[in-house]
C-alpha cells in the first residue's frame, strides 16, 4: 500500500516549468470553444516557465496544490485590481488539471487563498469568470459566492461577458 502526500504550499523557482505546464493545460481545457483558438494560443503561450518564474521572483502569492509530486492546480491572488469594488482581496485564477477537477482540490485551494487574504488585512474578496465558463461560474456559486458585478473582456474580435463573485470576511 502506498500513501500519496496532498500539500498545498508556496510557488518556488524550481516550479515555474512544470507550473507552465499546468496552466497550458488548464487553460485549453477551461477555455476551449470559449475564447477564440488564436487568441486562447496567445494568452497560453505569453505564459511559458520565464513568465512564472519572473512571478515567483517578485513574490506574487502563487500557491500550489501538490498531489504527491506533481502540480494538480494553482491559484494566484492579491490585492483587489478593481477599486470599483468595495472588496480587499482577489482571487486572479484558479486552475485545476483536469483530472483533478470535481474532487475537493478547488475547494481546499480556494479556502486557503480565502484565509491567506484575510489574514493579510484584506476584507472581503472578489473573483471574475466568464458566464459562459458553467464549471467556474458553479463552483464559485458553491462557494457562497454573490454577483456583484459584470463586465465584458475582448478576446481579438469576440466579446464575452464576465461576472464578479464576492465575499466577505
Amino acid at each position: 500500500m502506498s500513501t500519496v502526500l496532498i500539500d498545498i504550499r508556496r510557488a518556488r523557482a524550481e516550479d515555474a516549468v512544470p507550473l507552465a505546464e499546468a496552466h497550458d493545460e488548464a487553460w485549453r481545457t477551461a477555455y476551449l470553444g470559449l475564447i477564440p483558438g488564436p487568441e486562447l494560443e496567445k494568452l497560453v503561450t505569453r505564459r511559458g516557465p520565464s513568465w512564472w518564474d519572473a512571478a515567483i521572483r517578485r513574490g506574487s502569492r502563487i500557491s500550489l496544490l501538490m498531489f504527491g509530486d506533481e502540480i494538480a492546480g494553482y491559484t494566484n491572488y492579491g490585492r483587489n485590481r478593481a477599486k470599483s469594488l468595495p472588496y480587499g482581496g482577489e482571487v486572479y485564477e484558479l486552475y485545476l488539471r483536469p483530472e483533478y477537477q470535481g474532487i475537493g482540490f478547488g475547494r481546499k485551494l480556494f479556502a486557503m487563498a480565502k484565509r491567506d487574504l484575510t489574514q493579510a488585512g484584506h476584507s472581503g474578496l472578489v473573483v471574475w469568470a466568464l458566464t459562459d465558463n458553467d464549471p467556474a461560474v458553479n463552483f464559485y456559486r458553491s462557494m457562497g459566492g454573490r454577483a456583484v458585478a459584470r463586465s465584458t473582456e475582448r478576446f481579438g474580435q469576440k466579446v464575452l461577458d464576465k461576472v464578479a463573485f464576492a465575499w466577505m470576511r
